[in-house]
């Protein structure tokens, strides 16, 4: 299991549509045989403020936009650019995927050298 995916899949971009200003998720109940293929994180979060040495606060990041319309040139320039500004983290749109005009490949290797 992934909560990544999951979450992506229930919610997805719903609660971004305007017309749907008031919309909450108030309660979700997830399946014990689908809860069991959760394995979990693979180390705490320690690990993770130790590789980023960020420690006493939370992490600050953003998704990148727009989602759509970048070449993978830009949408490293974009990493760097937030990560310059003090950010932790950036993450991909769940809709940006491997996209002709921006594949996988090529937008991993220029935010890797951002």
């Amino acid at each position: 299991g992934s909560v990544t995916n999951l979450f992506t899949s229930i919610v997805g971009n719903v609660f971004g549509f305007k017309a749907l200003r008031a919309l909450r998720l108030e309660d979700l109940r997830i399946p014990v045989a689908y809860v069991k293929t959760f394995q979990g994180p693979p180390h705490g979060i320690e690990v993770e403020r130790d590789k980023l040495n960020k420690y006493g606060r939370g992490y600050l990041g953003c998704t990148i936009k727009p989602k759509l319309g970048l070449s993978a040139k830009n949408y490293g320039r974009a990493v760097y650019e937030c990560l310059r500004g003090g950010l932790d983290f950036t993450k991909d749109d769940e809709n940006v995927n491997s996209q002709p005009f921006m594949r996988w490949r090529n937008r991993f290797l220029f935010v890797a050298e951002a």
